[in-house]
């Protein structure tokens, strides 16, 4: 999960990755929260922050691809993309309060360098449209980049080299059997 770090046209859509395929795009009216923990308090001023969370908002668009989850916001502001790959979704949840809108919770894992921590939680709540239907697409889509990245990881688990006999022992041998052989061996 990365901060501001979606590549974007004039017209503030996403760059698409390589061989990225889009599966949906929710147009304007996409409130997406953010809350990231900053890191515990330390006495040094290098390694941590204030021990605080920082709070983020904005309204825009969401594109779902089959590679991941991108917001972008209306304006250029302290929130102004966010880039999850569908494996870094730790976990989805959606919410139906009683007494306000549907809403989708997210818990993410953050990217390294990306600007966020490990606990970082996201809210999207659609203002003009029923959710449901999204959140289903998100999990399959989800699931399947996980299956993929899986796949993927056995292929490459697969191409570990054969194993191959050891080189013969430079032992003494008797009659073409080594003498280190349990006894009886050569009686076969």
């Amino acid at each position: 999960m990365a901060l501001n770090w979606t590549m974007l046209t004039p017209n503030r859509s996403p760059v698409p990755l390589p061989n990225e395929m889009t599966i949906t795009t929710v147009d304007p009216g996409v409130e997406l929260s953010l809350v990231v923990p900053d890191a515990p308090p330390s006495g040094s001023t290098l390694a941590g922050g204030s021990g605080g969370l920082r709070k983020l908002k904005a309204v825009g668009k969401i594109w779902l691809t089959d590679q991941r989850f991108i917001f972008t916001s209306d304006t250029k502001n302290t929130l102004d993309s966010l880039s999850v790959p569908l494996h870094a979704i730790l976990s989805t949840k959606f919410e139906q309060p009683t007494f306000s809108g549907n809403f989708l919770s997210l818990e993410v894992k953050p990217s390294v360098g990306g600007g966020l921590t490990e606990g970082t939680k996201a809210e999207v709540r659609f203002k003009d449209r029923a959710m449901f239907e999204f959140v289903s697409l998100l999990e399959k889509t989800r699931e399947r980049a996980i299956y993929m990245r899986r796949q993927i990881a056995d292929e490459a688990e697969e191409g570990l080299p054969t194993y191959t006999l050891p080189a013969e022992s430079s032992t003494a041998s008797a009659g073409g059997i080594p003498t280190e052989n349990p006894p009886g061996y050569g009686d076969l």
